[in-house]
């Protein structure tokens, strides 16, 4: 059953981000989920994102949804600006994704103004990052754009030659 943006489902889903930091629930299930998707467990769009912590230097994974459009693919953030999202800039796009083998890829950020059709698109495709999103997924593409800014987004590209993926 997908999660709504209202009920309690949702609340409790985003009760485990508060301050866009996983609760240990949050992070027991990231760790799950990041195997899973890691495997190939799931279809194409679930990934699991390996970046080098930008502090650390240690490699982190973070479960993640993609979204197709266009016939390119693109990481969003449910959260906004989180950990992935820094620890991506600080690398400088450079990052691994995985699912069955890694694959190294640019992950290039999308400017604002183009963001609003990606993120619709993602919130139809990932319906686990709708309680989190504060616009419904029905909403017209003006309220996605009022929200972009708000929403990292990046695409993702070969590492090597930066073309589309």
């Amino acid at each position: 059953m997908a999660l709504e943006r209202t009920g309690r489902r949702a609340e409790e889903a985003r009760n485990m981000y508060v301050g866009g930091r996983g609760d240990r629930t949050a992070r027991a299930y990231a760790r799950a989920w990041a195997l899973a998707f890691g495997k190939g467990l799931m279809p194409k769009r679930w990934v699991t994102l390996e970046v080098p912590g930008r502090k650390s230097g240690r490699m982190t994974r973070f479960p993640l949804g993609m979204a197709d459009w266009e016939g390119r693919w693109f990481l969003v953030s449910m959260l906004g600006e989180c950990n992935w999202t820094r620890n991506v800039r600080a690398a400088g796009g450079r990052a691994v994704l995985r699912r069955r083998k890694p694959r190294g890829v640019l992950l290039n950020e999308v400017p604002t103004a183009q963001r609003a059709p990606i993120i619709k698109r993602y919130l139809a495709q990932v319906p686990g990052a709708r309680p989190h999103v504060p616009v419904d997924r029905r909403a017209s593409l003006a309220e996605f754009e009022a929200i972009a800014g708000d929403i990292p987004v990046f695409e993702v590209c070969d590492a090597t030659h930066g073309e589309h993926r």
